[in-house]
């Protein structure tokens, strides 16, 4: 894509960036980046300084916390459209990147520097407005996140990550592995899980791909 196709695109993927006068857009067109990244490429590590203010145009990025023991927690996903919570986060109280990020698959960036996210805020009220709201929105999913960890059992959040991630067709695209480390599970426990349910006539799981038959029954198990 062209440049003047990526600004078109990220225009139309952030609408309230089109509300901003034109001196504060004209700036921020002047000075907004649009890196690529390769599946498995870092956008964060733990501990990175974060020095631009980023926007998924395509693609998707997920960020989780790794334990001692190796085992991989997912905090929360960006896809096309979205913002990072922790990288606003650093730009707005201070800091370091406090997990690591990394592309799920070729992913294309809006990247605005650090000196001209703080000039904007300072200078745009429309788009400190649509910083703050885009926080908040953010926090209120990490705050969701909070609480199914601590109230919800792995099955119920088994379940509803199917139901989440399922396409219009009920299947969702992905193996065993990769959805344990979603739930900062092992392989073998989810496994256990999808067999039962399996045998129970829920879905159908074949090599990387679950397919929902019984929507009504998971979400059951969801507890919903």
């Amino acid at each position: 894509m062209t440049t003047a196709e990526l600004e078109e695109r990220w225009l139309a993927l952030f609408p309230p960036l089109a509300a901003l006068a034109p001196e504060h857009l004209s700036f921020a067109l002047s000075q907004v980046r649009f890196p690529e990244l390769r599946e498995g490429d870092a956008a964060y590590r733990q501990g990175w300084d974060c020095p631009n203010y980023v926007m998924c145009l395509g693609g998707g990025t997920r960020t989780f916390k790794t334990s001692s023991s190796g085992r991989e927690l997912l905090l929360y996903k960006v896809a096309a459209g979205g913002t990072c919570v922790f990288t606003t986060q650093c730009l707005l109280a201070g800091g370091t990147f406090p997990a690591e990020s990394v592309a799920e698959s070729t992913t294309r960036l809006a990247a605005l520097p650090s000196a001209a996210f703080h000039q904007l805020m300072g200078q745009s009220v429309p788009f400190r407005q649509f910083v703050l709201d885009d926080y908040s929105k953010l926090l209120a999913t990490m705050i969701s996140l909070v609480d199914e960890m601590a109230f919800a059992s792995l099955e119920q959040r088994l379940a509803g990550r199917l139901i989440a991630e399922a396409d219009a067709q009920g299947c969702v695209a992905k193996t065993h592995q990769q959805i344990a480390l979603d739930l900062g599970s092992v392989r073998e426990v989810i496994s256990r899980y999808l067999g039962e349910w399996e045998r129970a006539g829920w879905i159908r799981t074949s090599r990387g791909r679950i397919e929902i038959l019984d929507r009504k029954a998971l979400a059951t198990q969801r507890g919903v």
